[in-house]
């Protein structure tokens, strides 16, 4: 099974303007930026026939190319990171049919989990985008609840039926369980491996309503019935720290020092 990973990564942002180029500084003192650490994460995935960084901005394209990767130039009017790769798919010649998602901002992707979430989609045809989760520890989750007492955004929650369908993603704490008891609640990670036709009738579709509620782009597939195929992993004992503000990157920092990466 060969698979193709495309990063999104545009120049714009909110919270954090121009977060691609940011310096992240590694185990020896050595500073990269946050898209080449990306790609590094990238690489570093056994199974990945290319390695694509899909931007709006020339100064992220020539970065990726300096560290190894491809580069696709995207519009500017892209909503999000799924819309984006699509129009990068569009234009490269992909000879691989499954492609998987990395976030340009999640450094610290483990390469087991991006395999793993690619080799699930490939060997079930039920299904033509597969998502990873992680279970909440209940320490994790309690935190999360005082969070979201206090008007405090976490991050997004998924449900999904034992088979693995997904049912509902959102950015409150779902399940809601008015006893507080022991329904397991699942941390949804913003990674996806799609097949091609997905991400053609994703691009075909306009924004959803439920989308544009929640602002997360997966629940398009959801609203126009392609389903997605849920899957648990292992993180295996390491935070998943992303950069969404200036004010991650020396969380982000620790963690690269503590697993040795340069």
């Amino acid at each position: 099974m060969a698979f193709a990973i495309v990063i999104p990564a545009r120049y714009q942002s909110s919270r954090f303007p121009g977060k691609p180029l940011a310096p992240l500084k590694g185990a020896t003192g050595e500073k990269k930026s946050l898209v080449a650490r990306c790609v590094e994460a990238a690489r570093a995935v056994p199974g990945a026939a290319r390695v694509i960084v899909a931007t709006d901005d020339d100064r992220i394209a020539a970065e990726a190319e300096a560290v190894g990767a491809e580069a696709a130039m995207t519009s500017e009017s892209c909503r999000n990171g799924t819309e984006r790769i699509a129009e990068a798919v569009a234009a490269l010649a992909i000879d691989v049919e499954i492609i998987v998602n990395v976030q340009g901002d999640a450094p610290l992707t483990p390469p087991w989990i991006v395999e793993e979430l690619a080799a699930t989609l490939a060997e079930d045809d039920a299904f033509d985008v597969a998502t990873p989760v992680i279970r909440f520890d209940p320490e994790y989750l309690q935190r999360m609840r005082a969070d979201a007492a206090a008007g405090k955004k976490g991050g997004t929650t998924a449900v999904f039926s034992p088979d693995g369908r997904a049912l509902y993603f959102s950015k409150q704490i779902i399940p809601f369980s008015e006893r507080g008891g022991d329904t397991p609640v699942f941390q949804h990670l913003g990674l996806y491996a799609y097949r091609l036709r997905a991400l053609a009738a994703y691009m075909a579709a306009e924004p959803t309503p439920l989308e544009q509620a929640e602002t997360l782009e997966q629940l398009r597939f959801l609203e126009i019935g392609c389903p997605i195929k849920v899957v648990e992993v292992d993180p295996r004992g390491l935070v998943q720290w992303e950069v969404n503000h200036p004010e991650d990157v020396p969380m982000v920092e620790r963690e690269l020092a503590r697993r040795g990466i340069p």
